[in-house]
This record gives structure tokens, C-alpha cells and sequence, in this order.
């Protein structure tokens, strides 16, 4: 099969497609016809072997993918062949065919189509896991997203949207209008700053939430956004910069920083937990299901690219064009 091979570590426009063997089954695995796959910020830092987790090499990347069920290990608990479905992997999706855990596998319902449903098995979760779990976002609050029209950024508006949540979203002025459109009540240019807008938009008590995807200058700000108990969700730092938090604030303000790892609840950190995370990442799926059925979310691709266009779809990502997600097509 054709698949893009990383044999070292190297800048991500250095990968190479070959053709190598498909992936063997292995126990509980679900073997995919791959018909479109995420491309991700995160996936140039793995590659670079600069992300916390380095698969061993040589290595095929992509951790999201859409595709068919083609066959599925005897111990596993899969959907019959032909099911569409959707995969988290630990690696292995910039493939023709790709095997990933049962556990990890979930059909797509009808209705929805294939190359969108790719934003389900990360960028949802991810958005989710953090407003809901880490956030504890509630209806009536005010949350700021910034990142607002990246993959996880704009699940985070509809997400937020979805539970009844007023929303500040923060991004490019070429996508202004898409998150209008996805119920944005308030919508900021990410090249200005932020704080007064904030304040001046919540009558000056602040946001209960902010959805961090970007790091850099904007955390010390965003900290400053928040009202009494407010909670700022570290996601990513796609602006490029590493923030530090000044305690104090933290104290003074009575508020708090909480990271959220997606990869936690799919086995990528130490000690693979992923069995014992399962049902609460099911619920999570089933819920974000639930509110697609009911049209509260409408994942949006920017982009799909032929295997061959890998570099042209990650320059799409590297340079924030893309308005949702990214795709390669295998």
C-alpha cells in the first residue's frame, strides 16, 4: 500500500510516500480502508521527534481517520465490515489501510458525510473534554475561544454554543463570518488585542472559560479575562510560545490554569490507560453524536489533498488559512 513513511526525524515536508506493507492485525484491532485523514499542527512536531510522544521508527503519521472497516481481529468487539466509521490511532493513518483498537473505533451515523466526520475522533473531544470536563462550562457563561475557526477552536464555539453558553471567539478576519455563522455571540480579530473587548462585551465581569489553543502573548491576557472562579483550559500552544503563570494572579483573582491531554483518555501518556478511559471517552462521543443529530454541530473541512499534497495541506495549517479542518484523501 502507499502510505507517507518517516524514517528519522526530520521536518515534516522531508516525509517521503512509499510503498511498504499494510499494517499486521494484531489482538482487538479493526482494520480500515482509510478515506481521508487529519492533518494537524501536532503532526509536524511528531515527526520533528520534538512532541512528548515518539513512536518508534521508521513510523507511518496520522492519528484521526475516516474510513470503511474492511476486517476485524477475532477478540474484537468491532463493527461488521462495510461499517463507516471513525478511529483515533496512536500513529498510521497517512495510509491506504490502517489498523487501530476497537475501543477507538466509532460507526459514523447516516447522514453524516465521510471527510467531515474526521474532526470527531480529535478536535471535538479535545474541544469537548476541555470546556466540559476541565472548564466545567455551565449554561449562561461567557466563554473566549481563542484559535476560534482552527479544528478544536471552532468544535469549542459550537460545543460551548451547544450547552447554552454565550461566546467571545477570536480569529482572522477572513473567518469572521463562518463563526458568525456558527453562533458566535461576539467575534474579535485575532491581530488586535482582546482584554477591553472582553470586558466592555461581559459588562465587566469577565469570562467563566477560556479555550486556549494559541499560548504565546495571549495567555496573560486571557488570565485577566476571567471572572471570580473562572478557569483558563490550556489546549496547545500554536501561537509558538510557552507561557509561565504568575501565581499570584491566580490567587488574587481566585481563578485557575487546567491543562487538557486528549491522549490521556486514548492511551498516548505513560502507563496506556485507555481501556480504563473508554467508557468516559464513549460518552463523550455519544454526546457530541447526539448534538450533531440535533444540528448544534457541523464539522467544517477547509482543505482535502491527495496524499501527494501532504506538504501543501500542512503549509494550509502552518500558515492558519484553514477555517476547520485539513485532509488528505489516501
Amino acid at each position: 500500500m502507499r502510505a507517507i513513511l518517516c524514517e528519522t526525524w526530520r521536518d515534516f515536508d522531508e516525509l517521503e510516500i512509499r510503498d511498504v506493507p499494510p499494517p499486521p492485525m494484531r489482538p482487538r484491532g479493526v482494520r480500515i480502508r482509510v478515506a481521508a485523514v487529519g492533518v494537524s499542527f501536532a503532526t509536524q512536531l511528531v515527526v520533528a521527534g520534538k512532541y512528548q510522544r515518539k513512536p518508534p521508527l521508521p513510523f507511518i503519521p496520522g492519528t484521526e481517520v475516516v474510513g470503511t472497516v474492511i476486517e476485524a481481529a477475532p477478540d474484537a468487539e468491532a463493527p461488521p465490515p462495510g461499517t463507516r466509521v471513525f478511529a483515533v490511532l496512536d500513529w498510521g493513518g497517512y495510509a491506504e489501510e490502517a489498523v487501530a483498537d476497537d475501543i477507538h473505533v466509532v460507526p459514523i451515523p447516516d447522514g453524516l458525510p465521510m471527510e467531515p466526520a474526521v474532526a470527531f475522533p480529535i478536535s471535538y473531544p479535545t474541544a469537548g473534554s476541555g470546556l466540559l470536563w476541565r472548564g466545567r462550562i455551565a449554561a449562561g457563561d461567557w466563554v473566549l475561544v481563542h484559535g476560534a475557526a482552527g479544528g478544536v477552536g471552532l468544535a469549542g464555539v459550537e460545543i460551548a454554543k451547544a450547552m447554552g453558553c454565550r461566546v467571545i471567539a477570536r480569529a482572522g478576519a477572513a473567518k469572521h463570518d463562518l463563526l458568525r455563522a456558527r453562533g458566535a455571540d461576539v467575534v474579535l480579530d485575532s491581530a488586535q488585542s482582546f482584554r477591553e473587548a472582553v470586558r466592555a462585551a461581559t459588562g465587566g465581569a469577565g469570562v467563566g472559560c477560556v479555550l486556549d489553543t494559541i499560548g504565546g502573548d495571549a495567555f496573560d491576557d486571557s488570565l485577566r479575562c476571567l471572572g471570580d472562579g473562572g478557569t483558563l483550559v490550556v489546549v496547545g500552544f500554536a501561537g509558538g510560545g510557552i507561557p509561565t503563570v504568575a501565581a499570584n494572579l491566580l490567587l488574587l483573582k481566585n481563578i485557575a490554569v487546567a491543562g487538557v491531554n486528549w491522549g490521556t483518555y486514548v492511551g498516548w501518556s505513560p502507563g496506556d490507560n485507555r481501556r480504563a478511559h473508554a467508557p468516559r471517552a464513549h460518552e463523550l462521543w455519544a454526546q457530541l453524536m447526539a448534538w450533531w443529530k440535533a444540528g448544534a454541530l457541523r464539522p467544517e473541512v477547509h482543505a482535502a489533498f491527495p496524499l501527494e499534497g501532504f506538504r501543501e495541506a500542512m503549509a494550509e495549517v502552518r500558515a492558519r488559512r484553514s477555517a476547520g479542518r485539513v485532509i488528505l484523501t489516501p
